[in-house]
């Protein structure tokens, strides 16, 4: 079974998302049937790649706000990440440019990485206040999940995996993606946006049934005398 999740990573119910996804598929027995493949969303490719614009100055000027009703907004937000276990921190983020970022997540998938590559990305940017759309930030996340550095240094410096972001984008307009993050199950059920948990949790139960997924055994009680094919142990 497949799981599809478009996303990028200054979308703060991305990771809310990513979180809520991760419970539901350990809660659900079929952890080793699912893959889970992350596909890449650009909320503002305009960004400058060098800002220092804080969060709280880029949403007062989007919606026409103070920056004090911005930190009002933003702090339901935080709320609602640490129901997920995340301790957002609005305070240290800066607007950023992620098409680097989402670039080198194709070199990460290439070098199975891509999950490692993804959770350090977020981490960095929500609970850290990283500035991940410069090359210099990037390069030190990417020796931290053990990139190849060499290749790092042509994604930076080339258009390495640009069609591959594109083909990405692309595919979220033809399955009708308008906003992240948006999860795909088994190319049939669909969710907007981190939705409450039980509908991830029913989702990818209707889809593992579907596809004759059998849920893996949950082992009650401590390890007993038995034996095994290489012998038997009390």
């Amino acid at each position: 079974m497949k799981i599809e999740v478009w996303s990028d990573y200054v979308c703060p119910f991305c990771y809310i998302g990513k979180r809520q996804l991760e419970k539901a598929i350990a809660d659900s027995g079929y952890g080793g049937q699912i893959e889970v493949e992350y596909k890449s969303f650009l909320l503002d490719p305009t960004t400058p790649i060098d800002t220092e614009e804080s969060v709280y100055s880029s949403l007062a000027r989007k919606y026409n706000m103070t920056v004090e009703e911005t930190k009002n907004m933003t702090g339901n937000v935080a709320q609602r990440a640490q129901e997920v276990g995340l301790n957002y921190n609005f305070d240290e983020m800066k607007t950023a440019n992620t098409t680097a970022a989402h670039r080198l997540a194709k070199l990460a998938m290439e070098e199975g990485k891509a999950e490692a590559w993804n959770e350090r990305l977020m981490q960095a940017y929500f609970l850290e206040g990283q500035a991940i759309g410069r090359h210099d930030v990037l390069k030190e996340l990417a020796k931290e999940v053990d990139l190849n550095a060499e290749k790092v240094e042509q994604v930076l410096t080339s258009k390495r995996y640009e069609d591959a972001v594109e083909k990405d984008i692309f595919e979220a307009q033809q399955v009708g993606v308008r906003g992240v993050p948006f999860f795909v199950f088994n190319n049939k059920y669909g969710i907007s946006g981190a939705q409450p948990q039980p509908l991830f949790e029913q989702t990818i139960e209707q889809a593992a049934t579907e596809a004759g997924l059998k849920k893996q055994l949950k082992i009650v009680g401590n390890p007993g005398d038995g034996c095994s094919i290489d012998g038997c142990e009390s």
